[in-house]
């Protein structure tokens, strides 16, 4: 069954200024939230952002910034879904959000740790967690480089890469044709 529902996830490839990185996406998991990261990447959103921060021990976090820290305008925000069993293990994707867990947009985070601080404990303020809706498949060498570079504080910005990580564009390469 396992096989069955790998062959039916979407993947894409994030290719960025350090190499590519696979992810194949919780469809079936994540309906929305794979719906809401696929918008993006059809629109061309993500080309261009960078990695704006990076912990070494925690996780990778892009998609909303370009190159001069200038905002990307993000749609609406989309529902959580942290409530679908997927962990925050090392090697998953997730939506970044603020402190209201329904304000995921088009920011994420690839987990380089287990984080499991970050599941769901309760549909709480406190216990909805972070919506994973995916994994790296292919490039996880690539995440932890990115993980490792020096980092600095610019303005708002802490944990900023001192060496710009672009993402250069995120591409379907395998579609449910849903």
């Amino acid at each position: 069954m396992a096989t069955t529902a790998a062959a039916e996830s979407t993947k894409v490839r994030m290719t960025t200024s350090e190499g590519a990185i696979e992810i194949t996406l919780a469809d079936e998991r994540a309906p929305k939230t794979v719906a809401n990261f696929l918008r993006y990447v059809e629109e061309g959103h993500y080309a261009g952002t960078i990695f704006h921060r990076t912990i070494s021990n925690f996780m990778i976090q892009g998609g909303g910034f370009d190159a001069d820290l200038n905002r990307k305008k993000p749609h609406s925000p989309v529902n959580n879904e942290a409530d679908n069993g997927l962990k925050n293990q090392r090697g998953s994707i997730a939506m970044a959000r603020t402190s209201d867990p329904h304000s995921a947009q088009a920011q994420f985070f690839i987990n380089v740790v287990d984080n499991a601080n970050l599941d769901f404990r309760a549909k709480t303020a406190r216990g909805w967690g972070y919506a994973v809706f995916g994994q790296v498949s292919g490039g996880m060498d690539v995440v932890d480089r990115i993980r490792n570079l020096p980092t600095a504080g610019q303005g708002r910005f802490q944990n900023l890469p001192t060496r710009t990580i672009v993402i250069e564009k995120i591409e379907i390469i395998q579609s449910t044709g849903g």
